[in-house]
This record gives structure tokens, sequence and C-alpha cells, in this order.
């Protein structure tokens, strides 16, 4: 495996084990899909492959190279791993990856397809990201000597992302096989919605984000004003975070003001394809333990910046519902709404 497969395998170890499926044998007949993504595969084994046009030679290759390369390198891997049988889902999405994967996730037990799904995404920092994020000009470089003081999602002097890396796995399950189970259970996802921008592939258009917003709540058949809290796409990027923030104000208007906001992103660095599934477990813990996540460096917001953004620390609230966004090179955009389990 590569090292994203890996972790991807780790996390659905420990989410299966969580939701007490380790050991049934439905998930092995076809009950459990997958639905998991990254932005590639392994970036490793690319250059083994680019050895054959730049060195014109074989050597670097092996017999693993291309299954650890191929896009859906994560996907396969936790189907062997963990003998699934059921259909796969696979999203290579750059940044909404793991929000597509649990979104289709949701619209698979939805439509009674799957009785569950493993979903998620994955991704390891490389070299080769972090240059491409570099001639960009996207990844922060004013706090090099300082990095504890960096990003700093909506603050004014926010100058880019910080990669990050790691893996995300949920455990997705249609509500009569959870309460049958007496699984334990987080939160309900109750609505989603995809949709791009089809203008450019890396300046954001805050009236699509809008819509996916609007979408995503037309979904889940509620209103605006039932909204609690937003854990943001938020990369602390110049163009994103104001764009992130018209489209708030545009889908909210007066409730804006009152919306606690949140970017993750600014204690975890940006983790490209497992950023969605990592942010949407944060909603769920959000909804779970009433407890807002900071963002941290936010310390004089930008004056095109102006929502609360959780600045300083956490702090407590009682929330119903609460939507997390995610915003992908490409123009893709992705929001996932989810409600508080009062079971």
């Amino acid at each position: 495996m590569s090292r994203n497969s890996l972790m991807a395998c780790c996390a659905t170890q420990r989410a299966l084990e969580d939701a007490g499926l380790i050991d049934c044998d439905w998930i092995h007949e076809g009950g459990m899909g997958i639905a998991y993504g990254s932005c590639a595969g392994d970036p490793h084994s690319l250059m083994e492959i680019a050895a054959l046009g730049v060195e014109k030679t074989t050597r670097k290759l092996n017999a693993t190279t291309y299954v650890r390369f191929m896009a859906h390198t994560c996907a396969v891997n936790i189907g062997v791993f963990f003998s699934i049988t059921g259909r796969v889902i696979t999203t290579t999405s750059a940044c909404t990856s793991g929000s597509q994967a649990i979104g289709y996730a949701y619209e698979t037990i939805k439509n009674g397809y799957q009785r569950a799904m493993i979903a998620g995404g994955a991704e390891e920092c490389s070299v080769a990201n972090t240059a491409i994020f570099d001639t960009l000009f996207a990844t922060s470089t004013q706090f090099n000597d300082k990095p504890q003081l960096t990003p700093r999602p909506f603050d004014a002097q926010r100058d880019g992302l910080v990669l990050g890396e790691g893996a995300c796995t949920l455990i997705l399950e249609s509500l009569d096989s959870a309460l049958e189970r007496d699984a334990p259970i987080y939160a309900e996802v109750v609505g989603f919605s995809t949709n791009s921008d089809g203008k450019h592939i890396t300046n954001p258009d805050s009236l699509k984000m809008a819509e996916v917003m609007t979408e995503a709540l037309r979904d889940a058949n509620l209103k605006p004003e039932d909204i609690g809290y937003i854990n943001a796409h938020g990369t602390s990027t110049k163009l994103n975070d104001e764009r992130e923030t018209q489209a708030i104000k545009t889908v909210f208007g007066e409730h804006a003001k009152e919306l606690a906001v949140s970017s993750t992103k600014s204690m975890t660095g940006h983790m490209l394809g497992a950023a969605g599934a990592v942010e949407a477990i944060f909603t769920a813990l959000a909804l779970q333990d009433s407890y807002l996540p900071a963002t941290i460096g936010c310390e004089e917001p930008d004056s095109a910046c102006d929502l609360d953004y959780v600045t300083g620390e956490g702090r407590s609230a009682s929330l119903s519902y609460a939507m997390s966004n995610s915003l992908g090179f490409g123009g893709h955009n992705a929001c996932i709404l989810m409600k508080a389990w009062e079971g």
C-alpha cells in the first residue's frame, strides 16, 4: 500500500471497531459499500512511472507501482483489506473528495442501495503537493520563521494555506439498521449538495458556493435560520475566505450575524482529499458535545470577513443543525448538513 492507503485502512479499522461492525458478517456479504477519495494516488509511485519517460528505464517500477498510483487506490485497498463487497464510489475531486464521498454515501443509503457505507478521504504530504501549491502562490510564506502563527483563516494578515496530511473514515448507516444494532450514533446526515462553478479552476465563485448551501438546505427541508454552526472551508487564502464569507451572507441574510463559523484548518492544516471528511467529524462532534471548535490565529479579522469566527478559544453552544462546507480546485463545491442525534 501507499502511505495514503495505509492511513485510510487504519482510520477505517478504527471506525468499524467504534461502530461495532468489525466482526459483522453482513458487511462482507454486500450490505456495506465504500465511498472514498483523495486528490490522486500515491505521488511517489508517479515518480516511478515518470522514470519511464525521463530515464527510459523500467528499473524503478515494481508489481505494486500501478496499484499505488491509481486514483482509487484508497477505496481498493479498503475493499480488499476488509472484504467489503458492496458498491464502490471513488471521489477524486481535490479538496471536495472527502465531502463528496460522505454525500454520495448518504445518497446511496437514502435510496436503499446499501445498508451502510464506509466514507471518507485520505491524503499524504509529498514534495509534489507542496511544490505545486507553492507555484500557485497558495501557501503561506511570510511566517516561515514563526510557523505557529499560520495558517490564520479570515485574519487580515493571512497569506495562504499550510498543508497537512491524514485520513478520516466515517461509517454511515441507515437509521433502522443502527437502532436495530444499538449502534453509537454521533449525528444524522440530513442534507447534501454538490455543484461546479463552471468558470475557473482556481478562482472560487461565491454565487455557486451560495447555491450549493441553498440546495443542501432544500435537500434537508431546512430554513437558513435552523443552522447554528458552519464548519467553513476556510483555507486562509485571500480569495477563498472573502468569497466564502460573502456566500454565507448571501444565503443566511440577517441570520449570518448570529451564526457561529469556524475553520478547523487553522489547527489541522489543509488535508486536501481528507479535509472534508475530517471537518465532517468536527461538525458531528460539535453537535454531539455542544461545543464549537475555534479558529485559531484569527486575531484581527479582515474587514471583508465580518462574521463570528469563534476566535481565540472554542465555546459551548447548544446546536440542533450544523453545516460543513468544502470547496475544491476545479470549481467543485460540496455542502453537508447534520442534525444532532436526539435518541
